[in-house]
């Protein structure tokens, strides 16, 4: 046997799944991310098996996007944790047969309460499906198991169907970066979704049009930035000098001069809410070691130095 072209077939035929259930996206797709969108409850996934193990990634996707989601195991539900339940929830099932007979209790259950369910299944005949307020298909597909039995391609085609919801509900509820942030704090991932805000120096060195390039050489050595920025008598940033301007302007009267002398009139600003690793693409492109933060009115809130990206490894 070579490996490599029976590895090749395997994820041939799941590519070749996956485009065949974009095709046949089943009617259901809308009216089920409306129903999980305008529940007041939470989103229960429940499965057994390989079903199961999808399952908990599917929810764990929909926590992740801001939909409040756990997984119910079906054999734990039997023993007490039906009560975990409430009338507001809305139930994934997931049974590739539709016919796991350890989700029938749980169904039941939902009957009596009138929770919605949504499931997930290969036949709309199926018992789970009958009973379902929304079933969505999965396209008739052959497993890559020699046996046609493993789940293998149909596990994948299920994963990628509960993709599909996840981002659905992430684009009608308008879940925002900023909200994707807060709940991903930690980790690379939460590095790398920072925004200016998160890193900047809220003392910037600030000096108003008028002052000395005395004083301001004073400033920039005090503070270590390697600039000073300058506001006019109002606090509105008009301009800034870097140490660059500095070495420019040299002469016997530098210091005898005002900072409006020196100053570059139109310097490279950010806005708080630019995310950090876009600050790190302009600094690095411009080769700009330090950049103000601005406000709306053209305010300086803080200062970023390329330093304090490479430090909270920004990448």
């Amino acid at each position: 046997m070579n490996f490599l072209d029976e590895a090749k077939r395997v994820i041939i035929e799941e590519a070749e799944a996956l485009k065949l259930l974009a095709e046949q996206l089943p009617q259901t797709f809308e009216g089920a991310v409306e129903l999980i969108l305008n529940s007041d409850g939470r989103l229960v996934v429940s499965g057994i098996g390989k079903s199961g193990h999808i399952g908990k990634k599917i929810s764990a996707t929909m926590s992740s996007l801001g939909q409040k989601s756990f997984f119910l195991h079906p054999s734990e539900a039997h023993h007490g944790d039906l009560g975990m339940l409430d009338e507001k929830d809305v139930l994934l099932l997931i049974s590739y047969s539709g016919e796991s007979v350890e989700l029938f209790p749980v169904i039941n259950f939902a009957k009596r309460l009138g929770i919605k369910i949504v499931s997930i299944s290969k036949n709309d005949n199926s018992t789970i499906a009958r009973n379902s307020d929304f079933s969505l298909c999965l396209p008739i597909i052959k497993e890559a198991c020699p046996f046609g039995a493993a789940p293998t391609v149909s596990s994948t085609t299920t994963l990628a169907l509960g993709d599909a919801l996840s981002i659905a509900l992430l684009s009608k509820r308008g879940f925002t970066r900023e909200q994707f942030k807060m709940i991903h704090p930690g980790g690379a991932l939460g590095k790398n979704l920072s925004f200016v805000f998160d890193i900047m120096h809220k003392d910037a060195p600030i000096l108003k049009t008028g002052e000395s390039m005395q004083e301001a050489i004073i400033i920039i050595s005090k503070f270590g930035f390697g600039c000073v920025g300058i506001t006019d008598h109002e606090g509105k940033f008009v301009g800034v000098i870097t140490d660059g301007d500095l070495r420019r302007s040299m002469c016997e009267e530098l210091l005898s001069k005002s900072v409006d002398e020196v100053m570059t009139r139109t310097p490279v600003i950010i806005d708080k809410n630019v995310p950090a690793l876009e600050l790190l693409h302009m600094m690095e492109t411009r080769k700009i070691t330090s950049i103000f933060v601005l406000d709306e009115n053209k305010y300086p809130m803080g200062i970023v130095h390329i330093h304090d990206l490479l430090l909270k490894k920004i990448v």
